[in-house]
């Protein structure tokens, strides 16, 4: 899909830019990119991630570095705590500014190679985003000589993540971004994001678009890469991802849910996409989540009995 380009200004006492973005409604479906690297912090939220070609579901915590250009949005769908808004932690650093502090600093180089791997975007660990937490969480109550120094020791943390995750596949590369057909394609990801469980026809789309079909499927398929249907696919089941493993409820309420009125359908597609089947992809996830926890508890447990 064309991201929408992000103009991003930085305060005039400072080198890179804080935002402390705090929504009640919702963070809402934005697709955009930017030329400085983002670093986000979200919080008390749950809901899909679209980085470059990927679609995952996100949680409290959801630590993630870009790099420039890549085309990225959070999706909310939920609160953790429905009193508080969601949270949205952001920092904006250009690539001379990177330039600037590795050269500068060799005790810097090791961010360097972090920076270097982020063009797919990377989601770090558990444990490194709760060492990094409270850091990022105290920056928008502190001088802009103490963010600095606050953002140093983040990416000094993550740099050493052993455990991180790179989101876009290795083939992405983000498209040429034009201005031209922007608000027809804007229209029709817009109701794709809120009618995606419902009976989406092509025939409807392109006219929203104000395009013939064979008019609207080349549009699309130039902004996104993929055909609608591909498209609807690969969104039911990231959103099928996020309630696999945010609810025990049954795989085929799960698939109704999604917009799946027949379960070898919803199984077949959901393998074709994730390369697993769903019970397998819950299975795993929780394999996965068990043997992480029981690492962290190791690392407490040692750390409590070294001597002091």
């Amino acid at each position: 899909m064309r991201p929408i380009l992000e103009k991003l200004t930085i305060p005039l006492d400072a080198s890179w830019t804080l935002l402390n973005r705090r929504l009640d409604e919702g963070i809402p479906f934005e697709w955009h990119h930017h030329p400085e690297f983002e670093l986000t912090l979200t919080t008390n939220s749950r809901g899909r991630r679209f980085v470059g070609d990927h679609i995952g579901a996100y949680e409290d915590g959801d630590l993630v570095l870009l790099g420039p250009n890549l085309p990225h949005t959070w999706f909310s769908e939920d609160k953790i705590a429905a009193g508080a808004p969601h949270v949205a932690l952001v920092m904006w650093f250009r690539p001379e500014w990177v330039a600037g502090l590795t050269q500068t600093f060799v005790e810097m180089r090791n961010v360097r190679v972090l920076l270097d791997t982020a063009g797919r975007g990377i989601r770090f660990s558990g444990t490194a985003m709760r060492q990094a937490r409270s850091l990022i969480e105290a920056m928008p109550g502190l001088d802009s000589a103490a963010r600095l120094l606050n953002l140093m020791q983040v990416l000094q943390i993550l740099a050493r993540d052993g455990e991180a995750e790179r989101l876009a596949s290795p083939a992405f590369q983000a498209a040429a971004v034009t201005p031209s057909d922007g608000d027809r394609i804007d229209r029709v990801l817009g109701h794709i994001h809120a009618h995606y469980h419902e009976n989406i026809r092509i025939a409807d789309l392109a006219e929203l678009s104000c395009l013939s079909i064979s008019g609207f499927q080349r549009l699309f398929r130039r902004h996104t890469r993929l055909s609608v249907m591909d498209y609807v696919m690969q969104l039911r089941v990231g959103q099928a991802c996020a309630l696999l493993i945010g609810t025990k409820r049954p795989v085929a309420h799960i698939a109704d849910e999604v917009g799946y009125r027949n379960l070898s359908n919803f199984n077949r597609q959901f393998l074709q996409v994730r390369g697993l089947t769903p019970r397998a992809f819950r299975g795993a996830y929780w394999q996965g989540a068990g043997k992480r926890a029981a690492h962290e508890r190791s690392l407490v447990e040692a750390a409590g009995s070294m001597p002091v």
